[in-house]
């Protein structure tokens, strides 16, 4: 008997209307027919972390007051959908060079020692191993895996650093010049990774 496929849609494009990245998103997650599918659009600003959810983390979870498991009541919710997932979809714009403050916020509220990383005597290691991630990312300019691409190679990184290896991007990058041609060949990657 098979288990259905758990996705975790994150957008983060601040445009609803007329992005490319939730655009792509749609796409890959078409493909997708019969997985159950949980979306957390994080262009809605989620809140950035502050000294009363850093100390609250660096608490003991059994030593932890009622104010301080409040304030970690959104990252908690946020990490259980990412150790829910099969598999992590995210659509992003690149924003000045990098990724959108609210997915930075995203990445700040579920990168947690402890709970989605541990450190080692050999240096962190993810939790979060056994999953697939697929990146839809757009830029007007900015060439992904380009020297200035600080949003695309930062967001393998931080994938990484949780115990997420196995990651995918489909680039629709440098749209500014030859738009058409891009989006056809982020099409075809997509129906690549689906086949």
């Amino acid at each position: 008997m098979s288990t259905q496929l758990r996705l975790l849609r994150i957008d983060a494009s601040a445009r609803r209307e007329g992005s490319v990245s939730r655009q792509l998103t749609d796409q890959i997650i078409a493909h997708f027919k019969d997985a159950k599918v949980v979306t957390r659009d994080v262009a809605t600003a989620l809140p950035l972390i502050d000294t009363n959810w850093v100390g609250a983390n660096f608490t003991p979870a059994n030593d932890r007051t009622a104010t301080q498991i409040d304030t970690l009541g959104l990252s908690d919710r946020l990490v259980a959908e990412l150790q829910a997932a099969d598999v992590i979809v995210i659509g992003t714009p690149v924003y000045n060079f990098s990724v959108p403050s609210t997915l930075k916020a995203w990445i700040d509220q579920i990168a947690r020692a402890g709970v989605t990383f541990k450190y080692t005597e050999n240096g962190p290691v993810g939790l979060l191993t056994g999953k697939r991630a697929i990146v839809a990312i757009a830029s007007g300019g900015t060439e992904i895996g380009s020297d200035i691409d600080f949003a695309g190679r930062y967001l393998e990184h931080m994938l990484g650093f949780v115990g997420i290896t196995d990651v995918t991007f489909v680039n629709a990058d440098q749209l500014g010049a030859g738009a058409k041609e891009k989006l056809e060949a982020a099409t075809t990657k997509i129906n690549a990774i689906a086949a």
